[in-house]
């Protein structure tokens, strides 16, 4: 089990990045959470990893903290609860806002995340609760507050895309950046904007 990567950031298209430890580059998939706190492209990062072994790929997940990372280790345990659904609630809510939605009992915010039915969210209130791992006091001061890294030249266009990888459809993606002003505003700015707007 690969515990952590160090390397350098070679590229970031999200869901997707890519690392370079020690001239092996490592193609890692991160929730949009980890996306808003990584440094520029070529700058040295350390995510925390989790290894998924299926028949037809090895995929690596990466986190910015080891709160994500236990959470998305939580949320697979899940039944019904795939990776790929778990990197989605993690793209649209921090760590802390889960946690509210859990004690809350917080239905209608949950479903507003794409793939999450009303069967779904009431599934996740119930089983997650009272499984959740300690949540630290940074990590609840925290909540939505990253700050954004600047993406490519196409902003517009990248957060559409990563928005549909994340599991929007794609004229849903494309309503939800339009809805927002995007000038001058980076991929993960507008990407931040649109699924809050969702939330809200």
């Amino acid at each position: 089990m690969i515990g952590f990567l160090r390397g350098k950031l070679i590229q970031k298209t999200p869901p997707q990045l890519v690392l370079d430890v020690q001239g092996v580059g490592y193609e890692v998939e991160a929730p949009m959470t980890t996306f808003y706190d990584l440094p520029a492209l070529g700058q040295e990062v350390k995510l925390h990893t989790h290894l998924v072994v299926r028949e037809d790929a090895h995929i690596l997940f990466g986190f910015a903290s080891e709160t994500e990372r236990m959470l998305f280790r939580t949320l697979i345990k899940v039944n019904g609860v795939g990776p790929k659904l778990a990197l989605t609630i993690l793209s649209g809510q921090s760590v802390a806002e889960f946690y509210r939605c859990v004690d809350d009992n917080d239905v209608k915010a949950l479903v507003r995340l794409p793939g999450v039915g009303q069967k779904t969210a009431e599934r996740l209130i119930i089983e997650m609760r009272g499984r959740l791992p300690a949540l630290s006091d940074s990590a609840l001061e925290a909540g939505h507050n990253q700050t954004p890294a600047t993406l490519g030249n196409s902003p517009k266009l990248e957060a559409i895309t990563a928005l549909c990888a994340l599991g929007y459809k794609p004229p849903d993606a494309a309503r939800m950046v339009q809805a927002i002003a995007v000038e001058d505003k980076s991929c993960e700015d507008i990407i931040r904007l649109a699924l809050r707007g969702t939330i809200k």
